[in-house]
């Protein structure tokens, strides 16, 4: 019965978000001309050929540069999803005056921890080799994303402010490229001991088991074998980082009837622990990824407290 409850969980999970996103984009709105925005889809960040290390660039017409960045990484429990499902995002930061770079990475289970954290630091690297001739500016790059891609940026952010000794973290730290604020909204920070968010509170059966094959397929026994510190960003920073660049400010936001609200909780106590500034922003009676649709009055708040953040930290960094 729990296998037949795990597939049918999935089923219903997986294609609602898949079937939201394409329905939502024959909407007028969905437009980018609507934004003031031009795409560049399906840009290669690293020379494989595949389709995992693709990204879109979603630029703002009409605006002087260089122009403020942000890489985005895209959510789906490490397992499904993409960046042509998070077309949203892109649109909502350079509808803004965000230059985005959105970014496919390779999916568990066929490639677990740390394919995905590896491709990330390619597209990391790229973005530092790329980022002025594409019309950024690299002193105001921003890292983005949701769920597990908060769990990402999360990371990335501790590669490339902490000496690691992970290929991927170097790879990130080497470029000398610092995020100047990280955005890490409704994450699952912390991959292992998925059953603790049960523990904690009581919780549907097909939501336990979507948590639990987020870990079973993120973070197999394999995976395990070789060392998974940053499979769990939270705890990194929990057991207290000695960082050698400044970590930038967080911006964490999350629903109240989010399952994993908890991880953000802790990631914004951790932050607070380090000296690290950072803002909670907790939305009443909003489920999982509620920002990504972006007509409700919530995701309208979450985007304005998004934008007020970005717009106070990059306006001290500049008058510093």
């Amino acid at each position: 019965m729990s296998v037949l409850r795990r597939r049918v969980g999935a089923f219903l999970v997986d294609g609602f978000f898949k079937g939201t996103s394409r329905v939502a984009k024959l909407h007028p709105r969905a437009r980018p001309e609507r934004h003031g925005v031009e795409v560049r889809t399906n840009v290669p960040y690293a020379a494989t050929g595949l389709p995992e290390h693709l990204c879109d660039i979603y630029k703002p017409k009409d605006r002087p540069g260089p122009l403020p960045v942000v890489l985005y990484v895209h959510g789906g429990g490490f397992r499904i999803l993409s960046k042509d499902s998070h077309w949203v995002m892109g649109l909502m930061f350079a509808g803004h005056g965000y230059l985005t770079v959105s970014i496919n990475y390779r999916l568990a289970p066929r490639f677990p921890f740390p394919a995905a954290l590896e491709d990330c630091a390619e597209a990391y690297a790229w973005l530092a080799k790329n980022i002025t001739e594409l019309g950024g500016d690299p002193t105001r790059l921003i890292l983005a994303g949701e769920s597990a891609g908060a769990n990402l940026v999360t990371s990335m952010t501790i590669a490339a402010t902490c000496a690691r000794e992970e290929p991927f973290a170097k790879r990130i730290f080497e470029t000398g490229l610092v995020p100047r604020a990280t955005l890490a909204a409704c994450g699952i920070l912390q991959v292992s001991d998925s059953a603790r968010f049960g523990r904690r509170r009581q919780l549907p059966p097909w939501i336990l088991d979507r948590l639990v094959e987020v870990e079973t397929a993120y973070l197999p026994e394999p995976a395990r074998a070789h060392g998974f510190e940053l499979a769990d960003p939270l705890l990194v920073l929990e057991g207290g980082v000695k960082a050698v660049r400044p970590i930038p400010p967080f911006f964490v936001p999350c629903g109240t009837k989010d399952p994993i609200l908890d991880d953000s909780r802790r990631l914004a106590s951790a932050l607070s622990a380090l000296g690290v500034t950072n803002e909670l922003r907790v939305y009443q009676g909003e489920p999982h990824a509620f920002h990504a649709f972006v007509w409700r009055q919530n995701a309208k708040d979450h985007w304005r407290d998004t934008f007020r953040f970005l717009g106070e930290i990059l306006a001290a960094e500049a008058k510093s």
